[in-house]
């Protein structure tokens, strides 16, 4: 079975690319993190137009007809981009929400478990889990309208450590009621969905942190490459160049837990992938940091937009803590090495 990526795979990660650099370049981006972050209509659009949103619907109900392989892709440029909103949560509203698929409605995700919920203050809807109103048959609700218009008057704004999210908490928020099934079931994680779109919602967001950690690697071997120090370049010393080396043994082993888990689907699998794709953006991101010395640290260079959303995706859908429970849940019962009287001798 060849899993390499086909040609058609290759141009639209490289169109998602093209047109992430046309819409959201870096003085865009820059603009964004000075207004506070926040979701650009127009942008929103532009994703929408391009079937970032409506990528998986079927062709008859005015999708692309791909499949998570594919969405994987998007979202890794995505990642690269440090492209602010609730993409995950538009895209996974995309056939439930009226307008998700076309960019036309922003929707955001309430989680649950004491999470702050995203891009709150701009959103048409927002998706929590179970309870009254819940869609046939997935135990999802849907919140707009006077409902969301009640759900935003009990948020309260809190600090975000991302410039580019602002952040809401919403006390007594009922959200769990839908449990998820099969695998994941009893693995000791809050429930704010029922378990596959969960699932959907923690790859999308691993393969975020994809494209984040092979960003930064890249611009530590570009800063490696042009910095001097002591009359050498900075990337020919031993210590920098194990810094690199530890970047890109992240990053590669994530990218293939991120894409094998997009074909297979396999809960165990995805959850592997959170952990792995986590590990390798907020590592990357603070080795890159420190590879670019003290112009690392200011505001001025983009290395710590990365470590920042790193660190807010890392808490979003699926924990650390959370996917090494679903890991430890899969394995195995311990049996002893022997067995009989020779184990008591």
């Amino acid at each position: 079975m060849d899993f390499q990526l086909s040609d058609d795979q290759r141009a639209l990660r490289s169109g998602m690319r093209d047109l992430l650099g046309a819409v959201f370049d870096r003085d865009r981006m820059r603009a964004a993190v000075e207004r506070g972050g926040g979701v650009d209509r127009g942008l929103w659009r532009e994703l929408g137009a391009a079937g970032f949103f409506a990528l998986r619907l079927p062709e008859e109900a005015g999708g692309v007809g791909l499949g998570l392989p594919e969405a994987v892709l998007l979202f890794e440029e995505a990642g690269r981009a440090l492209l602010p909103g609730p993409l995950v949560a538009t895209h996974l509203a995309a056939g439930r929400v009226k307008g998700a698929a076309e960019g036309e409605a922003v929707v955001t995700a309430a989680e649950g478990g004491g999470r702050p919920v995203a891009d709150l203050g701009g959103a048409d809807a927002v998706l929590v889990g179970g309870g009254a109103g819940a869609l046939a048959g997935e135990g999802l609700k849907v919140l707009a309208g006077e409902e969301l218009e009640a759900f935003v008057a009990g948020a309260v704004p809190v600090r975000s450590m991302d410039p580019l999210t602002p952040l809401h908490r919403v006390e007594g928020c009922s959200v769990g009621a839908g449990a998820s099934k099969g695998r994941w079931e009893g693995a000791g994680a809050p429930e704010a969905y029922p378990g596959a779109l969960r699932r959907e919602g923690a790859l999308l967001t691993a393969a975020e942190q994809l494209g984040s950690a092979a960003r930064t690697t890249e611009m530590a071997l570009q800063h490696a490459g042009s910095r001097e120090q002591f009359g050498s370049l900075i990337g020919s010393f031993q210590a920098v160049k194990h810094l690199c080396a530890d970047m890109l043994a992240r990053t590669e082993p994530a990218r293939s837990a991120v894409y094998a888990a997009a074909v297979t689907g396999d809960p165990v699998e995805i959850a592997a992938a959170k952990l792995l794709a986590d590990e390798a953006a907020v590592r990357n991101a603070r080795d890159c940091l420190q590879i670019h010395g003290g112009m690392g640290f200011t505001w001025e260079a983009d290395v710590h937009l990365h470590l920042k959303r790193a660190w807010l995706r890392a808490a979003r859908w699926l924990t650390a803590a959370e996917a090494e429970e679903v890991l430890a849940a899969d394995l195995d019962p311990v049996r002893p090495l022997y067995s009989g009287s020779a184990a008591l001798g």
